[in-house]
């Protein structure tokens, strides 16, 4: 291959770069980012960057004498990809013309209907939005949060800590039951009620008031919650618009093999916007989590290289993290594999605790809060057993 493009400069994109150059390929790389800004870290925008307590600088994901030897596009959108051509098409006119491509294009974030142009509403998943709410949050008041998952709970707990007023709602009658079933999504979220935080749940959001500032939220069984300030954490998009037409198949996300390969030859892809094959479900799942978008890569670029002629191993089992009001929330696995869950260490009530979750008796994920060593030693026999 001679020319190498990856579309998409956050984590996955820049972790797609550097396996290309470690597994030794040394032909043109062009890297393509919609954003202006080089790769950066997200995890820490809901905590530590909102709370002041950490700067621009240190969310920088390159080293200062990293160099990558690529063609860096940034601040330019991809519009489409023409696959006659082999050619990635930018929103300024431009076209890269490339014999392996990586799509890295990751998610947006879901808006809420009705919100736009309304000052005070926020949607959290760039440095320019951690910015601008960071900005916000310094003025005090009250804060509404639509959405109890991981983001909408880091921004409720950062908050709090920051001496906002804070009202989570959550359309679901437990939150987080998606990602950790029912029973631990409601000791988890019970980290709001220990906080003084309020937390309704099993009530939808009906739309926003106020002229040109956001004053309220408006709830679906009629009550109105007062807002100086809105986030919205609904959830998010994977960015694959641009693919329509261009022979990519796409199902919530770009749909690929276990070694991420599309259904077009010498194009793959990685990160949020890619819907992987997982041969333990034997269904594909599209995992937004940084360790996936950091270790998945390598597969990918080994078969971009390799023309698909590697054989593809089994990724290890999806892993997140969460910081919230001091507690550090762990998961590896798939909860929605399980027809139990078992604390193991710990107690429910004081927020320490590590559950294992099994199907037919058999580990499929872990849980830990404030657990780091015990949920470490799970982690691996979990990854182990499912290699």
């Amino acid at each position: 291959m001679r020319t190498v493009a990856v579309v998409g400069a956050s984590l996955a994109g820049l972790s797609a770069a550097r396996s290309l150059r470690k597994q030794g390929y040394g032909g043109r790389l062009v890297i393509i980012g919609d954003e202006l800004h080089r790769p950066y870290d997200r995890p820490p925008l809901s905590k530590e960057f909102l709370a002041g307590t950490l700067g621009e600088a240190e969310l920088a994901l390159e080293a200062d004498d990293e160099d990558l030897r690529a063609e860096w596009l940034l601040g330019i959108r991809a519009t489409g990809l023409d696959r006659a051509d082999r050619a990635v098409r930018l929103a300024d006119g431009q076209e890269v013309r490339a014999d392996g491509i990586v799509i890295a294009t990751g998610a947006v974030a879901r808006t809420l209907p009705g919100s736009e142009g309304l000052a005070g509403v926020h949607t959290l998943r760039t440095l320019d939005d951690a910015r601008a709410l960071r900005d916000e949050l310094a003025c005090g008041g009250r804060l509404v949060v639509i959405g109890g998952g991981f983001i909408g709970a880091e921004v409720a707990s950062t908050a709090y800590a920051l001496g906002l007023d804070v009202t989570v709602v959550e359309a679901a009658p437990t939150p987080l039951a998606g990602p950790l079933g029912e029973v631990m999504g409601g000791i988890v979220s019970a980290l709001h009620a220990d906080h003084g935080v309020r937390l309704l749940c099993g009530v939808g959001v009906k739309g926003l008031s106020g002229e040109a500032r956001v004053e309220a939220v408006l709830l679906e069984d009629g009550r109105s919650i007062p807002a100086d300030l809105v986030v919205v954490g609904v959830g998010a998009r994977p960015c694959v618009e641009w693919l329509e037409g261009s022979g990519v198949e796409l199902d919530n996300g770009v749909k690929c093999g276990a070694d991420g390969r599309t259904s077009l030859a010498g194009v793959v892809a990685v990160g949020d916007c890619a819907n992987w094959y997982d041969p333990r479900a034997g269904a594909h799942r599209r995992v937004e989590h940084w360790t996936g978008a950091r270790e998945r890569p390598d597969a990918a670029i080994a078969t971009l290289l390799a023309g698909g002629a590697v054989e593809p191993g089994v990724p290890r089992p999806p892993y997140f993290w969460s910081d919230q009001y001091g507690v550090k929330i762990q998961f590896a696995g798939h909860a929605a594999a399980a027809d139990s869950v078992t604390i193991e260490a710990g107690a429910a009530d004081d927020r320490d605790v590590l559950a294992v979750y099994r199907r037919a008796g058999v580990p499929v994920a872990v849980l830990g809060m404030n657990q780091p060593r015990l949920f470490t030693r799970w982690r691996k026999q979990l990854a182990a057993a499912s290699s």
